[in-house]
């Protein structure tokens, strides 16, 4: 039995993708959005209990879909990361992984540095105190030796990093602490003896054929996902709550776009790519994250694509994505960012540079933490405003806009992963594969 790359383990997605995956996708949202609008109780078609009953038969398709994709995410993780680590030579796995990690600490700064200045000079939550702001909070602010104490547990902070138990980070569905523990069992790989090494890397190659057949058979679902996600989505939320908090959403929009525009110029200048043929290369993974505002159910998506449109070798790809959908939030940094000046400016507390300079460090760091799956930005977003004295009260008028701006956020995460990618294969993309390397760290090419 001959085991294959990546990009020979998933033949059921290319046939999706030559069926134009990306289009049913569209007409899923189109029309998910206008039998959304019309469930919807605003417009008086259908009773409250019918629209929310019709919704809960809407989402089963894209329920199953999550659903089998987080099914799978994990030893896809596992198996991926360890198949990138060991198809590096420990030399280039130095350099590799030390300025990948400096790489997404530098894109998320800048999207920090973009949310600050457009909230800074839109003033969106001075709009929203113009017209009274928001209840006013009990809630004890936290003092300026507080905010020196949460500086203190820094290092407590990093040490946490690596798990202690790490089937307890699988079982909670905690995605850092099983990235860190699968980089240093994968480090550990290559110090192993040819005989040892062998059968651990045909394993996860194998694991790794499983989990991609499983995602085939997911992708099956997506238009149907879509189209379910979407009607139950809109039919829940009221037309209202976009009206009311339409500039503050206009302001999380555009500086996602020039996040965007920071994207193309990386690919334009350091990928040496045509920007423009590197969106349209990359538009199904785009289109899943919009719909299912999840990066961690579209990295599959995103690992095929970066290795059939973008040729990236699967050496680069199956280390960078993985990582990239669990610590490189930058759409997400930035959307933290916005929101956390955003209330800030809606309760009238002034912010000194000192506590800009504490939210821009709280926010790299909440960022490289939070969920890869829907919602997860302000589950994190509680700890930014906590650690910055702002009221979480106002959290809750958030929380029913958030999946509309979760998905345009993870269309930026999952574009930034992409793009680190194509930034990586400028510098690393002559690294031998694994078939051409040290042959103590081959696997058998049959069995």
């Amino acid at each position: 039995m001959e085991f294959r790359p990546l990009t020979a383990l998933s033949v059921h997605l290319e046939s999706l993708i030559k069926g134009r995956l990306w289009l049913q996708v569209i007409v899923g949202l189109l029309l998910g959005a206008a039998l959304g609008l019309l469930l919807n109780p605003s417009t008086g078609l259908v009773s409250e209990r019918v629209g929310s009953w019709l919704a809960n038969w809407l989402e089963l398709p894209g329920q199953i879909f999550m659903r089998l994709i987080q099914m799978v995410m994990i030893p896809l993780i596992f198996a991926s990361i360890i198949s990138g680590i060991v198809s590096n030579t420990s030399d280039n796995l130095k350099t590799f992984g030390l300025r990948l990690f400096l790489y997404f600490v530098f894109t998320t700064t800048v999207a920090i540095i973009i949310g600050l200045s457009i909230t800074l000079l839109m003033k969106p939550g001075e709009y929203v105190l113009s017209l009274g702001g928001f209840p006013e909070s009990g809630e004890k602010q936290i003092l300026p030796t507080e905010q020196a104490n949460l500086i203190d547990n820094i290092p407590m902070a990093i040490s946490n990093l690596i798990p202690n138990n790490p089937l307890e980070s699988i079982l909670m569905g905690e995605m850092l602490g099983v990235v860190i523990f699968t980089i240093i069992i994968g480090i550990a790989i290559t110090q192993l003896k040819d005989v040892t090494a062998q059968p651990i890397i045909r394993f996860t190659e194998a694991i790794q054929k499983i989990c991609m057949i499983v995602v085939s058979w997911a992708m099956k679902l997506v238009p149907y996902a879509v189209f379910g996600l979407m009607g139950a989505l809109l039919s829940r939320i009221g037309i209202g709550i976009f009206l009311g908090l339409g500039y503050y959403m206009s302001v999380v929009i555009i500086g996602l776009l020039i996040l965007m525009s920071f994207y193309l110029l990386l690919v334009l200048f350091v990928g040496k790519k045509n920007p423009f043929k590197f969106l349209k290369a990359i538009k199904e993974p785009q289109l899943l994250a919009f719909s299912t505002a999840s990066s961690a159910a579209v990295m599959p998506v995103s690992m095929k694509t970066a290795e059939e449109n973008l040729k990236i070798p699967s050496n680069i790809s199956d280390f960078v994505i993985p990582i990239g959908a669990t610590i490189n939030m930058d759409g997400t940094a930035l959307f933290q960012c916005v929101t956390t000046l955003f209330m800030a400016q809606a309760y009238g507390i002034e912010l000194s540079l000192i506590n800009l300079i504490l939210i821009t460090a709280t926010v790299i760091a909440a960022s490289i933490g939070t969920p890869a799956i829907p919602g997860g930005g302000v589950i994190i977003l509680a700890t930014v405003l906590q650690s910055a004295g702002i009221p979480a009260d106002g959290l809750i008028v958030i929380i029913g806009i958030d999946r509309i701006l979760g998905m345009f956020r993870t269309v930026v995460n999952v574009t930034g992963d992409l793009t680190a990618c194509l930034v990586f294969n400028r510098f690393y993309g002559n690294i031998k594969p694994l078939d051409t390397m040290d042959p103590k760290l081959q696997p058998l090419a049959s069995t």
